[in-house]
């Protein structure tokens, strides 16, 4: 099984690159692990919300494989706890998935067509968060689900 991190938007600033860099090499050490930035719509000052959801969501179907198991991050979706999260992915490793791919969505969120591919929706929090913060909390968070999921220390409940 491998993770995908997919998200929408500009490159990651300096202050969220270095944790990225960590948590992703930790994560590395029990599932294969990439990302993919996908560039935020462009003339997206001309165009209305959805019409830039709906050209983001044209790069980002267009990637998808028909056996990915995609998890939108979304504010409607819903809210795991680490140790949740830990026994979804060994649930999708027991049932020998290939690809699991996290989106984050743009600006303005993920188009409908988008949400309806998806095979769940996930809601960190109810607060709202930067999006380069949403891709350091969605790396930590797979990363502690890992050492859930091997009994290690660094989760504790």
């Amino acid at each position: 099984m491998k993770f995908y991190f997919w998200s929408v938007g500009k490159a990651n600033e300096p202050y969220v690159n270095e944790g990225i860099k960590i948590f992703t090499k930790r994560i590395s050490h029990y599932y294969p692990v990439e990302w993919k930035i996908f560039p935020p719509a462009k003339n997206a000052a001309s165009l209305s919300n959805d019409q830039v959801k709906a050209t983001e969501s044209s790069l980002i179907l267009n990637a998808l494989q028909n056996d990915d198991i995609l998890i939108a991050l979304d504010e409607n979706g819903k809210q795991w706890s680490s140790v949740e999260l830990a026994g979804f992915i060994q649930q999708k490793a027991n049932a020998s998935a290939k690809n699991i791919i996290f989106l984050i969505g743009g600006a303005y969120g993920l188009h409908e067509n988008i949400l309806k591919r998806c095979n769940h929706k996930w809601s960190l929090s109810k607060l709202v968060f930067p999006h380069q913060l949403v891709r350091l909390i969605l790396a930590e968070q797979i990363y502690r689900a890992c050492t859930i999921i091997r009994n290690e220390k660094y989760h504790h409940d």
